[in-house]
C-alpha cells in the first residue's frame, strides 16, 4: 500500500516529484472528494482514496510511490440539488480540470449524465450508474523536456502575418510528410511544411483548438466528428487525437522547429464555454466538481445555465478560482510549450463581470499585469452572442482583435455593392476610428478575408449560397450573410471567362489584404485556392472537405501561390505597408506632402461629396509619404465591371510613378524593360475589377 499523507493545496492538479504525486482539486461546495486510480489500460479502477485535507476549498492528498503515467480521475460528493445549482454525483468519474494529459476516448452513454435521461422529472432525478468505463482518464505527466536554446521569435506586431491552420487539416494530405506522421502535432515541424510557410512569408501559425475536446454526442450519432475542436474538455491537456507516435515530445519538437525558422505559434483557445452543454448536458468534469462555481447561472433560476456563447453554458471567469484556472492554463502553455500567443474565442464572455462586458474586468486586468502573458500576443474575437456582446474596438491597449468590419467591407466592395468607399477607406487605412480611442496602434486590427468560420476565398467567388448539407442539419446551419458572389455560376464551371474573373477576384482579395494597414491573417490553403465545396460551416467535416489537398489545390490555380508570395514580399519589404502609427492626413514635417491622399479618377482628391456618392466603385490611395525608408505608393482599386480612365492628381510637381503590381497578371508582378510610368495629369486605364500598385520613382529627365 502506498503511503498517503495530506499533501499540499498547491499547485492544483497532479504533480509528480520523482517520489510520489501530489493531487489538489478545488471545489467550494463539495462535502468529500475521492481520488480514483486506474491500471494501465484505464478499464479497471484499482484504488480509491478519500482526500484527507481541505485548505481554502482545495482538497488535497500526497500518494508516495506513484509515478508519471499513472491514470486517475475524481468522484466528488455533495448535494444533488439542481434547483440551487448543485449537481454533485459521485457515481460519475470526473476529469481533473488541471490534467496535463488524457488517455483513452470518451464513449458516449446515458450513464455520463448526472440525471436519469427520460425521467419525467428530467434533471431533477439523480442517475446512479457508474460512468468510469466510458470516460477518458487523466494522466500524471512527466513534465521534463529538453528545449535546448529555444527562444521565442518575438516578431514585432507590425511585421506579423498570421496563417490560420488546423493541425490535421494542414498535414493529413501532405505528400512529403510520412504517412505515420500525418495529422499529428509532429507533422507541423516537418521541413516541407515549414518550408511552405517560409516561402509564403508567414511569420505566425495560428492553430485551431488543440486543448482536449470531445466529439459531441449528436455528431457521433450522425457519423460525424467535432473537427474544429470548439468543445473543450480540459484546458491543460493537448488533444490526444493529434499526439501520434511522437506524443507530447512531437508537439514540443514542432514548436521548436517553427521557432528555429522564425515562426511564432499562436493557439486558438476556448475559455468561454465547455463541452458539458446546458443544464441537460453530461457530467464530465466541471459540472460534477462544482457546477455553481464553474458556470454562470441565472440568479433567478440557478437550475439553468446562463448562456452568452450559444453552446448552452458559460464559464464563470468572474469567479476568482475560475479566473485562476484560466490564467494558470495560459501560463502553462507559455511556460511548458513555449507558445507565443493566444486568440480568444468569443472573448467578451471572458470579460463579463459578472454578466455585462467590462473593459476593466478581472480577466483583462490579470492579462495586462501578468509578467508572462503581457509579453505574448493576445488577440480577441471581440464578439459573443449575449446582450451587448459585439465589442469590436473595446478591448484595452495590449490587445489586438479580429476585425469582421474589415472582412465584410472588403468583400462587399469587390462584390460591387453600393456605398462602400467610406468604410473601405477606414479599414484599409487601419481602422483608426475604431482603435485609436483606446490608445492602440494599427496592429490592433487583425485583418482577414476568410477564416475557418465561413467560406474560403475560392468559395467566396464561387458560391452565392452555403452548401452545408453534409453537416446533417438540412443546410440550416452556418451564416447566410456571406457577402459572396459566384461570378455568374453556382459552383465549379468550365466557362473560361467566369474562371478568369474568379481568379482575378481572388487576387483582388489577397492583394487588398496584404496592402492594408494592420495585421493580415491568411486562411490555410487560400494561397492555393482551397475549396470546401461551398460548405461555410465545416465544423464537423473531418475529411477532404477540410483537409488541405496539396496536389489538387496547386493544380486548381497554379499561379496563386506565387501571387500571394509576391504580395507578402512587397508588404514585408516596405515600411509604408507596416505602419506603427495611424495615417491622419496631416502634413508631413519638412515636406509639402501630407501622409496620405484619397483620389478619384477625375484627377483630384476626394471630396465629401465623392465619399457620399454610393455609385462610386473606384478609388485611389496614395501613402508612404512619411515612411522611414522613403518609399511611396499609389494604390488604385476598381470594383466596377468596366474599364475606368484614372487620371493622376498633381500632388508633387515632376513626380513619376512606376507600375509594379497588377491583379490582371497571374503572379501579380509587372515585368518588362519599359514598365508603365505615370506622371501627374496622365491617365491610366484601370481594368474592370482590378487592383494596381504604383511605386514612386525618380527617373532622369522627369520634371
Amino acid at each position: 500500500m502506498n503511503r498517503i499523507d495530506d499533501g499540499q493545496p498547491f499547485p492544483l492538479g497532479a504533480t509528480w516529484d520523482g517520489k510520489g504525486v501530489n493531487f489538489a482539486l478545488f471545489s467550494e461546495h463539495a462535502t468529500a472528494v475521492e481520488l480514483c486510480l486506474f491500471e494501465g489500460t484505464g478499464e479497471r479502477e484499482i484504488t480509491r482514496i478519500k482526500l484527507p485535507a481541505r485548505t481554502d476549498n482545495v482538497w488535497h492528498v500526497y500518494v508516495e510511490g506513484l509515478t508519471a503515467g499513472q491514470l486517475y480521475g475524481y468522484r466528488v460528493h455533495g448535494p444533488y440539488d439542481p434547483a440551487r445549482g448543485h449537481r454533485f454525483n459521485p457515481h460519475k468519474l470526473l476529469i481533473d480540470p488541471y490534467a496535463r494529459l488524457l488517455s483513452g476516448k470518451l464513449r458516449w452513454h446515458d450513464a455520463m449524465w448526472g440525471y436519469r435521461i427520460g425521467s419525467q422529472r428530467a434533471d431533477l432525478t439523480m442517475d446512479r450508474r457508474d460512468s468510469a468505463r466510458m470516460m477518458p482518464k487523466c494522466v500524471v505527466e512527466d513534465p521534463s523536456h529538453h528545449w535546448g536554446d529555444d527562444r521565442p521569435p518575438r516578431r514585432p506586431w507590425n511585421e506579423t502575418i498570421f496563417y490560420e491552420a488546423h493541425v490535421k487539416g494542414l498535414t493529413q494530405l501532405h505528400p512529403d510528410v510520412p504517412q505515420a506522421m500525418r495529422g499529428s502535432y509532429a507533422a507541423l515541424g516537418h521541413p516541407k511544411v515549414i518550408d511552405h510557410l517560409l516561402k509564403l512569408g508567414i511569420t505566425a501559425i495560428e492553430l485551431m483548438p488543440i486543448h482536449s475536446f470531445v466529439d459531441d454526442r449528436f455528431l457521433v450519432e450522425k457519423g460525424l466528428k467535432n473537427y474544429w475542436g470548439y468543445s473543450t474538455l480540459g484546458y491543460f491537456a493537448p488533444e490526444p487525437r493529434y499526439l501520434g507516435e511522437a506524443g507530447v515530445a512531437g508537439f514540443k519538437g514542432a514548436i521548436r522547429a517553427l521557432h528555429d525558422a522564425g515562426i511564432e505559434v499562436i493557439l486558438d483557445v476556448v475559455y468561454n464555454h465547455t463541452c458539458e452543454g446546458n443544464h441537460l448536458g453530461p457530467t464530465l468534469s466541471f459540472r460534477g466538481i462544482d457546477n455553481a462555481v464553474y458556470y454562470k447561472l441565472p440568479p433567478e433560476s440557478p437550475r439553468h445555465s446562463w448562456d452568452s456563447t450559444g453552446t448552452g453554458n458559460t464559464l464563470d471567469v468572474s469567479h476568482p478560482r475560475v479566473l485562476q484556472m484560466v490564467m494558470d492554463s495560459l501560463r502553462h502553455w507559455v511556460e511548458n510549450y513555449h507558445i507565443d500567443g493566444f486568440r480568444f474565442d468569443l472573448a467578451p464572455t471572458l470579460a463579463r463581470d459578472p454578466y455585462e462586458f467590462d473593459p476593466r474586468s478581472g480577466f483583462l486586468q490579470a492579462c495586462g499585469q501578468d509578467p508572462l502573458l503581457s509579453r505574448v500576443k493576445l488577440i480577441a474575437e471581440p464578439w459573443d452572442v449575449g446582450g451587448g456582446g459585439y465589442r469590436v474596438g473595446n478591448f484595452p491597449a495590449g490587445w489586438s482583435e479580429w476585425n469582421d468590419q474589415y472582412r465584410d467591407t472588403v468583400r462587399a466592395f469587390w462584390r460591387g455593392d453600393d456605398a462602400q468607399l467610406p468604410a473601405l477607406g477606414r479599414v484599409i487605412a487601419g481602422s483608426r476610428e475604431t482603435y485609436e480611442p483606446t490608445g492602440r496602434h494599427p496592429w490592433a486590427t487583425v485583418n482577414f478575408i476568410a477564416s475557418h468560420d465561413g467560406f474560403t476565398i475560392n468559395d467566396l467567388v464561387s458560391y452565392n449560397d452555403r452548401h452545408n448539407e453534409a453537416n446533417g442539419e438540412d443546410n440550416n446551419d452556418g451564416h447566410s450573410h456571406n457577402l459572396s458572389w459566384n461570378c455568374g455560376v453556382e459552383g465549379p464551371t468550365d466557362d473560361p471567362e467566369i474562371n478568369e474573373l474568379r481568379a482575378r477576384q481572388k487576387r483582388n482579395f489577397l492583394a487588398t489584404l496584404m496592402f492594408s494597414q494592420g495585421v493580415p491573417m491568411l486562411l490555410m490553403g487560400d494561397e492555393q485556392s482551397r475549396t470546401q465545396n461551398g460548405n461555410n460551416n465545416a465544423y464537423a467535416q473531418d475529411n477532404d472537405t477540410n483537409w488541405f489537398d496539396w496536389r489538387k489545390t496547386a493544380e486548381a490555380d497554379p499561379d496563386l501561390f506565387a501571387f500571394t508570395q509576391a504580395a507578402i514580399n512587397l508588404r514585408q519589404s516596405h515600411d509604408a505597408f507596416r505602419r506603427r502609427t495611424f495615417l491622419t492626413g496631416a502634413q508631413v514635417p519638412g515636406s509639402i506632402l501630407r501622409d496620405s491622399y484619397w483620389l478619384v479618377p477625375e484627377g483630384r482628391e476626394m471630396t465629401p461629396g465623392d465619399w457620399s456618392n454610393g455609385l462610386r466603385r473606384t478609388i485611389g490611395f496614395q501613402f508612404g509619404n512619411d515612411a522611414a525608408d522613403g518609399q511611396r505608393f499609389l494604390l488604385m482599386m476598381n470594383a466596377w465591371h468596366e474599364e475606368v480612365d484614372f487620371k493622376l492628381a498633381d500632388m508633387l510637381p515632376g513626380e513619376v510613378w512606376v507600375q509594379i503590381f497588377d491583379t490582371n497578371i497571374p503572379d501579380g508582378l509587372v515585368r518588362g524593360e519599359q514598365p508603365i510610368t505615370l506622371r501627374a495629369g496622365e491617365t491610366f486605364k484601370l481594368a474592370p475589377r482590378s487592383l494596381v500598385l504604383f511605386q514612386h520613382a525618380t527617373i532622369p529627365g522627369a520634371h
